[in-house]
């Protein structure tokens, strides 16, 4: 293979296999650097994006997914300031809205949806970051506006989102209660969490228990559904409702009675629309600074994959196999 070609993983339909391509090597444009990825994350949302399931994400097939990345610098483009060749970065950069995605040796991304990687990070801990921990600062910093001392109640709190909620609310001085089943509240309490069996006690149980009835000031659902109706009804008096799957049809009686507001996260709209991309940088730059602090630390699945098998490492996360994030080695 020449100096201008890499090798990518590409799905040409719905539900297909994919397949080892060798293409030209993209450059890298004004504003870009072109990173050699070594690392590129999974999220529900690829397998979806591959099952032709996602319209939301605009990634039409044949493509190229995989939306979180980390990697190193080795071309910068006209105006990229901040960055050099050899810097080791991470960003949720791809595999949505016709972008290049991560599944490929290498991709030119803008600079403004990118970070330096914490140095106490591997590249597989750093692709596993971008996605969640976007998603759960929009909604617990951006738009919650969590503050120490206050009572949060995250939906899902062993989840690839929930996990990293959790570990947000608990770095800003909140008081951090976290849903899931009875096997997860070992890794909820390692995360700084009370733990609430969901399926053994109700929300009015909970939350007189928890709050004596007033309710959590937050609630972060990460499960969507039902959880979500559940939300409102864990929520105090003027408390917030933050969810980032409120794509069902949902009753707001409940939250309405009680003066609460409602919040819903779409985090790939910067990569859609390119409008506020530079944010996606402040965020990953913050969290960097909390991984470094030893206050943030993405959960990680054991497993190991390649380019050449990302098709089992999709099937664990569609088989709800994986106990943490999946990450493929790109190089």
């Amino acid at each position: 293979m020449s100096g201008s070609e890499m090798i990518a993983a590409v799905v040409s339909a719905a539900h297909g296999p994919f397949e080892l391509v060798r293409q030209p090597r993209p450059a890298a444009g004004a504003g870009e650097v072109l990173v050699h990825v070594h690392a590129s994350g999974v999220n529900p949302l690829d397998t979806k994006i591959r099952a032709g399931q996602a319209a939301h994400a605009r990634h039409d097939l044949p493509a190229i997914l995989g939306i979180d990345l980390a990697g190193t610098v080795v071309e910068i483009g006209e105006g990229v300031t901040g960055f050099s060749v050899g810097d080791d970065v991470f960003g949720m950069t791809g595999g949505v809205g016709g972008i290049q995605g991560s599944l490929a040796e290498y991709a030119a991304v803008d600079t403004r949806l990118i970070a330096h990687k914490p140095a106490h990070l591997s590249m597989r801990q750093a692709a596993a970051l971008p996605l969640a921990v976007i998603t759960a600062w929009e909604g617990l910093v951006d738009r919650a506006r969590v503050s120490a001392g206050q009572h949060v109640l995250v939906q899902g709190g062993a989840g690839g989102v929930g996990h990293i909620v959790v570990q947000l609310a608990h770095a800003y001085g909140a008081k951090v209660f976290a849903t899931g089943s009875a096997d997860d509240a070992e890794i909820i309490a390692s995360y700084g969490a009370t733990a609430i069996d969901f399926r053994s006690e109700d929300v009015p149980d909970y939350v007189a228990r928890h709050t004596g009835g007033e309710g959590f000031d937050i609630v972060y659902d990460t499960v969507g559904g039902a959880t979500l109706d559940a939300s409102f009804l864990a929520v105090r008096r003027f408390g917030h409702v933050v969810s980032a799957l409120g794509w069902g049809t949902h009753a707001l009686a409940p939250l309405s009675f009680k003066g609460g507001t409602y919040s819903g996260v779409f985090t790939l709209l910067p990569l859609l629309t390119g409008i506020g991309r530079d944010h996606h940088g402040e965020i990953l730059r913050a969290a960097a600074a909390l991984v470094e602090a030893g206050k943030l630390m993405p959960n990680l699945d054991p497993h190991t994959f390649t380019l050449e098998t990302v098709g089992d490492a999709h099937a664990m996360v569609t088989g709800r196999q994986a106990a943490g994030k999946i990450v493929i080695d790109t190089w």
